[in-house]
């Protein structure tokens, strides 16, 4: 199915691998030009050297996304070299520390929320002009399956659960400019150099028996089963599709292999 998003400008944050590789990546397979953000200068070269052989023009930026004044330039920044922007996505999240209450401290929670849902506001603040200027475009926020239910590295679950609602929020806000605004929530993703790659080699009977145990397909998910998705709700094919969370997850059950004690 042919997207209809040859020729427009895409701007995605942690962008160097995982999830937003994926993403950067099927959209410039639909022929968009794309601006990639992450914070490794190695990382962005060999991710920029992916998304390019598409054939459509390939932008680099290196930023802490936490730095929300560094943030907001690198947005005008991609907008002046692309000509605009009629796309953005918010995928660069993690957890800061530990994660949990008793673990962690309460700034640890501060930080970790600053990564997710805050980059995501401040990454969609900037954009906002541009996205109007462009006729409204349209926006995916990366939340998780975690921010569905209770799981292990508290911070992070209840960062992504704001992250849902605020899509949700941002779809009505920024309605009158006709911009769409949606989040998508991953389940547990596997791709080289990842968390549960180290998960696994870390603990590997209890890979073995979460995969098991959780998943009715058998496996963990890819980053381009995600990446599809959110090329489709970035484009006019879902034109009334907005304020809403798809999730992704292979009918997985429990979203972590982890446990609170660990």
């Amino acid at each position: 199915m042919d997207l209809g998003l040859a020729g427009t400008r895409a701007l995605v944050t942690g962008a160097s691998r995982g999830i937003g590789l994926a993403v950067a990546d099927a959209l410039a397979a639909e022929g968009a030009d794309v601006a990639l953000l992450a914070r490794g200068a190695d990382g962005l070269a060999a991710a920029a050297a992916r998304v390019g052989r598409h054939g459509g023009r390939v932008r680099t930026a290196s930023v802490d996304v936490t730095d929300f004044g560094a943030l907001a330039a690198e947005v005008d920044a991609a907008a002046a070299d692309l000509g605009g922007l009629t796309h953005v996505v918010a995928n660069a999240g993690g957890t800061v520390g530990g994660g949990n209450l008793l673990s962690g401290s309460a700034q640890e929670f501060v930080d970790t929320y600053a990564l997710n849902a805050g980059h995501a506001v401040a990454l969609l603040k900037a954009a906002a002009p541009h996205l109007a200027a462009a006729g409204g475009g349209a926006a995916v926020v990366i939340s998780s399956v975690t921010g569905h239910r209770p799981a292990p590295r508290t911070a992070y679950a209840a960062a992504k659960a704001g992250e849902i609602h605020l899509a949700a929020t941002l779809a009505r806000e920024l309605a009158p400019q006709g911009t769409r605004v949606n989040s998508v929530s991953p389940g547990s993703i596997r791709f080289p150099g990842g968390g549960w790659e180290s998960f696994e080699g870390a603990n590997p009977e209890r890979y073995a028996d979460f995969v098991d145990r959780e998943f009715p397909l058998g496996r963990l998910g890819r980053p381009e089963e995600v990446g599809e998705v959110v090329a489709f709700l970035l484009s006019e094919r879902a034109s009334w599709v907005s304020g809403t969370d798809v999730v992704v997850d292979g009918a997985q059950g429990y979203p972590s292999g982890r446990r609170f004690t660990d």
